[in-house]
């Protein structure tokens, strides 16, 4: 079976190989001839991207395919997914870019498309997306534009801080007073972060702002908060705030240097919501990467949980199709539907301490509303032609179903192919953490003695 290009966050590989130019060149190429109608004007697409070394190396050759079909572009420069989200209906435009690959190390890197009012496309748009890109060997089939017809390319100056102002005016918050480590991955934060939340107040310890193209999410970021944690206690501050590479999610530090994912920052916000009458439907919609014990603070508060396959676009969808105003994910993408239409990490750390300052409670405080079961996860290296069979094989099946059975109401499994990366993953929740390692290691060693290199 072909591989789809599309995984669950757009095309993502290590630059200039699997992501190649020429690659970015006939996917710009498709996805203009795909989408845009012929019309009086051109189409315009707004491209932003991350720190890494090869964004612009990707940049210039979707500028090349978007122009080539007639395409012009307007090129935002470093800015976070989000901003990209909302720039393109900020600037009217048709389409938007990102080249990124989020949470990745430098040497990957990713391209993501958004339609004209700023959502992620549907995997049936992608897949037609991919089966047009032999239109750009075909030259009798989709003839090229010539002279004026020609695309044109133009640089926005002023796209961060047009980001940055709207994110401003949605906080209606004052941090003055606060006193908070930042840690931006040497990403696409790195200005527009530090800048926004010392305007609204806060003293700021920064670490993770000094990018230089190799040193996106290394050691730091949403991926390592384990450094912020130890900054925070050390500096006696009020809580860390950790961004991704792309800055679309968000996991944060309390005071006593307890580590608040996306489980656990879902449940202040929506018990938040649910108290001011704002949560619709009581709902929050979330994946199956989901903790246990979020399934549990929803039993207790009255909150209905949706769940998702994994992956923000499809919580997003879910929210859509509900119109439930509050959803995301284990890993920091929270996407709130009457703000944003993509997961926001600046956002979500600005809801964060909007509880915290209304309620007049400390982070460690708040994050008592969820109590997280002990949780395993072992990423087993499978080849990406075998990823869906793992969950085919009798073996596994029949593994998988004894685990189950040992775990009973007190835990849960889950299997699953990554999206992005060329894994298996084995997730394993329960009360004793040596008992469900165990249980975890087992079934990996199962299936990388059936499925490996």
């Amino acid at each position: 079976m072909t591989k789809r290009l599309f995984g669950t966050d757009g095309v993502r590989g290590i630059a200039n190989r699997e992501l190649s130019c020429d690659l970015a060149l006939r996917l710009a190429y498709s996805a203009a001839h795909t989408l845009f109608e012929k019309k009086a004007e051109k189409n315009k697409v707004l491209i932003g991207h991350d720190t890494r070394i090869s964004s612009s190396m990707l940049e210039a050759a979707l500028v090349a395919g978007f122009t080539m079909a007639g395409v012009d572009v307007y090129l935002a420069g470093v800015v976070p997914t989000p901003a990209v989200a909302y720039l393109v209906t900020k600037y009217a435009c048709d389409m938007g870019v990102v080249i990124s690959a989020s949470h990745n190390s430098y040497e990957y890197n990713g391209i993501k498309l958004f339609n004209q009012s700023g959502y992620k496309l549907p995997d049936e748009i992608e897949d037609v997306i991919e089966a047009n890109m032999k239109l750009f060997d075909e030259e009798h089939a989709r003839p090229r534009p010539v002279a004026g017809a020609i695309g044109r390319s133009f640089r926005l100056n002023d796209a961060a801080e047009e980001y940055r102002k709207h994110l401003i005016s949605l906080a209606g918050l004052d941090l003055t007073g606060k006193r908070l480590v930042l840690d931006a991955a040497n990403g696409a934060a790195f200005e527009i972060a530090p800048s926004l939340f010392s305007a609204l107040g806060a003293e700021l310890h920064v670490v993770g702002d000094k990018p230089n193209g190799l040193n996106i999410n290394l050691n730091c970021g949403s991926t390592h908060v384990e450094n912020i944690a130890e900054l925070v206690t050390e500096l006696g501050y009020d809580g860390g705030l950790a961004f991704d590479g792309d800055a679309d999610r968000l996991i944060a530090v309390d005071e006593k240097g307890g580590i608040l994912d996306g489980d656990v920052t879902l449940s202040i916000l929506a018990k938040f919501m649910l108290d001011r009458g704002v949560l619709k439907d009581n709902t929050l919609v979330v994946t199956v990467m989901s903790n246990l014990g979020l399934d549990k603070m929803a039993e207790r508060e009255g909150i209905r949980l949706v769940k998702t396959q994994v992956g923000d676009r499809y919580v997003l969808e879910e929210m859509l199709r509900g119109n439930y105003k509050l959803g995301g994910e284990q890993s920091g993408h929270i996407i709130f539907l009457d703000d944003s239409t993509s997961g926001d990490g600046i956002l979500s750390a600005l809801r964060l301490l909007d509880v915290s300052v209304k309620s007049g409670k400390s982070l460690s405080e708040l994050r008592e509303v969820l109590t997280l079961y002990p949780q395993v996860l072992i990423n087993v290296p499978v080849p990406n032609e075998y990823k869906t069979k793992v969950l085919e094989d009798p073996d596994v099946l029949l593994a998988g179903k004894r685990v189950e059975e040992e775990l009973g109401d007190n835990g849960r499994l889950l299997l699953r192919p990554s999206g992005t990366e060329a894994y298996v993953r084995v997730m394993l929740e329960g009360k004793e953490q040596k008992y469900i390692q165990s249980l975890a290691e087992g079934l990996a060693k199962l299936i990388s003695s059936r499925f490996t290199y």
